[in-house]
């Protein structure tokens, strides 16, 4: 078991590139961090780094305590899952389950005996006479997995590694895994691009773009408290509705236009744009998520934040009904009851659950409020 510091890392590439920039982040022992963002964001670099597969250009990384900048991957006391499984198609099973364990020189009996439990606790001991070609991809998978099982590591290092399945297994082996970090009560470091998996699985999650964090949190608070539009718009599907709004004081109240609508925004957080800075009578963002819409007042606290729309596609998805419409040029996307009746074409009246919007600074995108 290990708790993991990682201290203003960078990584920089010949000709400039840099593909991590003074990354810091605390990982607490058996804590499950994923790592999440875009391709390219720098999510598998810091991976690697941690790993000891690729060379730190500046900053320090702690395992245990113990600075690992110079200790070789082999002595990190680690095991990592890649996104292509890396099995040694030559050999079974229970030999690429048992190949680390060799090459450490533990005992044939030992050997037996971890790679049987190991298989056990994935349910693929009729498996341990194949070689990888017989294997379905959900299978090979629990191999990789079964591999840095029975080394008892401090730390599992994931890196994409559902990348390479169907829908309906990523599913099933997502919840595997949090499983056997709940059986094991290991320190885990997993890499995603996708925020179902990330949102699902985490205890923890750190969100990057262009070798950034953005923000590090657990995932509730992700999505209800997001830093910035970056962060608002990648957690979430469908992702976040974001419009350029002028508010506007009348009498004590804040309002903004929305299409031919006027909502009024809930007093505290009125106050709040009052309060944060010159936001009255300027340009920012208001953001509201698409299960924040509903085509039933009695959803919404607030009486006032109703908006007519012409609806312009229909998706029913048997439990939700996803609906798009116009306001001032901007695609809007509301996530409605399946029961409900609305069809393209139809002008309806829908409403916004205002204690839930968000505001982001136009120049920055920085939350102005959480």
């Amino acid at each position: 078991m290990a708790n993991i510091r990682i201290k203003n890392i960078f990584k920089r590439y010949p000709g400039g590139v840099l593909a991590v920039n003074d990354v810091s982040l605390d990982i607490a022992d058996k804590d499950f961090v994923v790592l999440v963002g875009p391709s390219g964001c720098g999510k598998t670099t810091t991976l690697r780094m941690l790993a000891g597969l690729e060379e730190i250009t500046e900053g320090e990384i702690y395992i245990d305590n113990k600075l690992v900048n110079e200790v070789a991957p082999k002595d990190r006391d680690i095991a990592m899952v890649f996104q292509d499984y890396a099995l040694y198609p030559h050999m079974t099973v229970f030999n690429n389950m048992a190949f680390g364990l060799k090459v450490r020189k533990v005992p044939r009996r030992e050997i037996t005996a971890m790679v049987n439990e190991a298989a056990r606790t994935l349910g693929i001991e009729h498996l341990l006479d194949r070689k990888p070609k017989a294997l379905s991809g959900g299978q090979r998978q629990r191999v990789a997995l079964g591999r840095a099982i029975v080394r008892s590591p401090k730390v599992f290092l994931m890196d994409e590694p559902l990348s390479n399945l169907d829908a309906k297994l990523r599913g099933l082996m997502r919840v595997e895994i949090l499983k056997l970090h709940q059986k094991l009560q290991t320190t885990f470091v997993y890499v995603t691009h996708d925020q179902v998996e990330a949102m699902t699985m985490g205890s923890k999650i750190v969100v990057m773009k262009d070798g950034i964090i953005h923000q590090i949190d657990a995932p509730q608070t992700l999505y209800e408290r997001p830093n910035n539009v970056f962060v608002a718009e990648f957690i979430g599907n469908p992702k976040i509705n974001i419009i350029e709004v002028i508010p506007e004081k009348v009498g004590d109240d804040v309002f903004i236009t929305l299409g031919e609508s006027k909502i009024k925004i809930p007093s505290g957080k009125g106050k709040k744009l009052e309060d944060s800075g010159d936001y009255i009578g300027n340009t920012l963002l208001f953001g509201v998520r698409p299960e924040d819409i509903h085509d039933e007042e009695d959803d919404c606290d607030s009486k006032d934040s109703s908006i007519k729309v012409l609806i312009d596609v229909v998706e029913n998805l048997g439990s939700e009904t996803i609906v798009h419409f116009d306001i001032d040029g901007v695609d809007f996307t509301g996530k409605l009851n399946p029961t409900t009746k609305v069809r393209p074409g139809d002008s309806v009246i829908l409403y916004l659950d205002t204690n839930r919007i968000h505001f982001f600074d136009k120049e920055t995108e920085n939350a102005i409020m959480h």
